[in-house]
């Protein structure tokens, strides 16, 4: 079984990521979307106006992203998966959402990167949150460009 990361978030977290879960690269590097390739950090950059974002180091990246009160964090907890691709995941164990009201008490909105994580969006706009599905920032969806998916990724702050 293969477990994700802590959440990344504070108090003051109005706006939060959720991927997926980890692929191999981050699971390696214990970081969210370490990747090369991964166009998670560059489109965020893009979108709070720090174009060098993703040239940080990591625990930079996310002191940043965090000054902005968005926080990062995976819809699953735990799961059996070879590879990284998310059609690969099995039993999949997802994260403790209730903890999110206690702490991130002015948690808004929930933004998820890509469809395999847009299927909870349900859930959590249930719970009385504005949801957003956004285009998978991960190399394997390729059939859109940086530039489209940048102009869904810039509903993040709205």
């Amino acid at each position: 079984m293969l477990r994700g990361f802590p959440p990344v978030i504070a108090a003051h977290t109005h706006t939060l990521i959720l991927g997926s879960f980890p692929g191999e690269a981050s699971l390696a590097a214990t970081q969210y979307y370490a990747h090369p390739r991964n166009q998670f950090w560059r489109l965020l950059g893009a979108v709070l106006d720090e174009p060098a974002l993703h040239e940080l180091r990591y625990d930079e990246r996310l002191t940043r992203v965090l000054a902005h009160g968005i926080g990062i964090w995976d819809v699953l907890d735990a799961c059996h998966r070879q590879g990284s691709l998310d059609s690969a995941i099995r039993h999949a164990q997802p994260n403790d959402f209730e903890s999110l009201r206690e702490h991130a008490p002015q948690l808004q909105k929930v933004c998820f990167n890509g469809k395999t994580a847009g299927r909870f969006a349900p859930v959590i706009g249930a719970a009385g949150y504005r949801t957003l599905v956004l285009p998978s920032s991960s190399p394997a969806h390729a059939a859109l460009s940086f530039e489209q998916k940048l102009l869904v990724w810039r509903d993040i702050l709205c």
